[in-house]
């Protein structure tokens, strides 16, 4: 008689004795867990593991499919990895390097690939994928000594992940194995090659994209794409900008650091920045005879408000006289406010913003007239006017920064002659390695993490477990709109996580595990012990980072 231990399965809402050894995968058969979609992992008291995982003590057990965003991070990391191994079987001597999330997929590119990356060999390569995952072919990890996965990583050329090993002195390390096709990836891969069959891969500029499962249909892959050319090509300059700075991935950060370099990195950084918003500035006053309104939108912790003030430190050089207005200020009394299906209020709406008091209110600026204007109480939840009045001058140009700031419903009324768009992002710059992102949410999360924690008294706990609201309300109501934008400011530092860790790793420490959103703050503790730490005294007044860090020169 095997020896039974007990599991508590939080999707069954019971108790069950299963054979000590068992897996993920023989537990869920065991609890007859039913899923609209196949299950690809669970939470084990609540972080993240594959279904090969084994179970030898008690434990809490959540299943999850691709609807869950940690289901859909295994899935879209599993998928890389096939693509992987079909690269290398076709094109041995490549090097595939997969740069950034776009248009619904991953956009990668295959350097020393001995004929054009075209039409048909992208198609060759998903035919491999194809073959690779009919043959079910298991994912393994195996951990073992950092040392012996630093010389594994170097026989078969992948130098920086070696390279990384080394710089963050681990003392173990994993590998990952599909069939004898080496690599890692930092997240927890599905069960086996099967569960991988929705997806597509379609050339696009010089490289290729690979199309996760729709999010609304996930046994279908993305068809209608939004090429998301402006996005893209804020992506190519800062390759130029990488190359200018000598980092492509954190181990190349962490030598900098090391070497004690990471004040010119600041610097040149901070540099990169101005020259940009200064670009931006001289874009609007090259239509100075008809811009009025500067339109700044951008997702949560983007640094859109101190976007906003450099923005209006650069006019201010170029002779124009800006007037900054904050759409929160805006927004309808509380008992207005639109509600979602849970009955929650939907502060990302359009709706929730008193959109006839502010047109009525810009045409009256427009027109030269003076205009009270409101301030926002979100402790009382109304509008309040202290007195603060606003009547143009000479030159005179209206900075108007919020989430909705892009959509042209807002602004439908007024000439598109007459607004200059901005959307601000923080588009992260390098990579862990040359197959692991650094997601730009995961970067803004972070950022979100330590202001709330400095400004509004949120815990880690807090904001993770809203982060998910707030990411469908930028789904929904921001990036919808980012295409539209006259001008795209990437506001990612390249140092930033480096220093971020410092502020960061003591809040995520102190979530509690039986919180559900213990599962992402293990995922990002693990993700920042990638970086070597940064010291924030060289970081200047007017950087956009203080606006989470504090210490900037602006008010907020």
């Amino acid at each position: 008689m095997p020896e039974m231990i007990e599991i508590i399965c939080k999707n069954t809402d019971s108790k069950l004795l299963v054979p000590f050894g068992s897996t993920l995968s023989e537990i869920e058969k065991f609890a007859g867990v039913k899923s609209k979609y196949p299950l690809l992992g669970a939470y084990v008291n609540n972080k993240v593991q594959s279904l090969n995982y084994k179970i030898y003590i008690s434990k809490t057990i959540e299943f999850i499919d691709i609807s869950n965003s940690n289901g859909r991070r295994m899935y879209a990391m599993s998928l890389m990895f096939v693509m992987y191994k079909a690269i290398k079987e076709l094109y041995p001597k490549s090097n595939l390097k997969i740069h950034h999330s776009m248009s619904n997929g991953y956009y990668s590119e295959i350097d020393d690939i001995d004929e054009k990356l075209d039409k048909q060999a992208v198609s060759s390569i998903k035919e491999k994928m194809v073959e690779i995952i009919e043959k079910d072919i298991v994912f393994r990890r195996k951990h073992i000594p950092a040392q012996e996965s630093i010389n594994i990583f170097r026989k078969v050329g992948l130098e920086f992940k070696a390279e990384l090993v080394k710089t963050t002195n681990r003392l173990y390390f994993d590998i990952d194995l599909l069939d004898e096709t080496i690599n890692n990836f930092y997240y927890a891969l599905v069960p086996s090659t099967s569960y991988l069959k929705v997806f597509d891969l379609v050339p696009f500029d010089n490289g290729l994209l690979l199309i996760m499962p729709d999010k609304k249909n996930p046994e279908k892959a993305y068809k209608n794409r939004d090429k998301q050319e402006k996005i893209y090509s804020v992506f190519k300059e800062h390759k130029q900008w990488i190359k200018i700075l000598g980092i492509s991935y954190v181990s190349e950060l962490n030598k900098v650091v090391d070497d004690k370099g990471y004040n010119r990195l600041i610097q040149v950084s901070e540099a990169l920045h101005e020259k940009k918003y200064s670009q931006i500035a001289d874009e609007i006053y090259k239509r100075k005879d008809e811009v009025k309104i500067v339109l700044l939108a951008g997702p949560s912790s983007s640094g859109k408000t101190t976007s906003c003030r450099r923005i209006s430190t650069q006019l201010s050089v170029l002779g124009f006289n800006p007037i900054q207005l904050s759409l929160d200020d805006y927004f309808v009394d509380r008992e207005f406010t639109p509600k979602k299906e849970n009955g929650d209020y939907d502060f990302e709406a359009l709706e929730a913003l008193d959109m006839d008091l502010f047109n009525s209110q810009i045409q009256e600026l427009m027109k030269g007239n003076e205009v009270s204007i409101p301030r926002f109480d979100f402790k009382t939840g109304k509008k309040t006017y202290n007195g603060k009045k606003i009547k143009p001058q000479k030159n005179t140009i209206f900075i108007i920064e919020g989430i909705h700031a892009l959509n042209p419903k807002l602004t439908e009324h007024i000439d598109k002659k007459y607004k200059y768009n901005v959307f601000v992002s923080a588009l992260t710059q390098i990579s862990i390695d040359e197959h692991n992102l650094i997601s730009s949410s995961d970067n803004r999360l972070i950022r979100r993490i330590v202001r709330d924690y400095s400004y509004r008294g949120y815990s880690a706990t807090e904001t993770l477990n809203r982060w998910q609201s707030v990411r469908e309300g930028e789904e929904k109501h921001i990036f919808p709109f980012q295409e539209n934008a006259d001008s795209i400011f990437n506001s990612s530092l390249l140092y930033e996580l480096g220093v971020l860790k410092n502020y960061a790793r003591p809040l995520l420490v102190e979530v509690p595990q039986n919180e559900p959103c213990y599962a992402d703050a293990k995922r990002l503790l693990y993700f920042l012990s990638n970086f070597k730490t940064i010291d924030d005294k060289s970081i200047p007044p007017t950087s956009i980072l203080r606006e989470f860090l504090g210490g900037s020169s602006f008010e907020y």
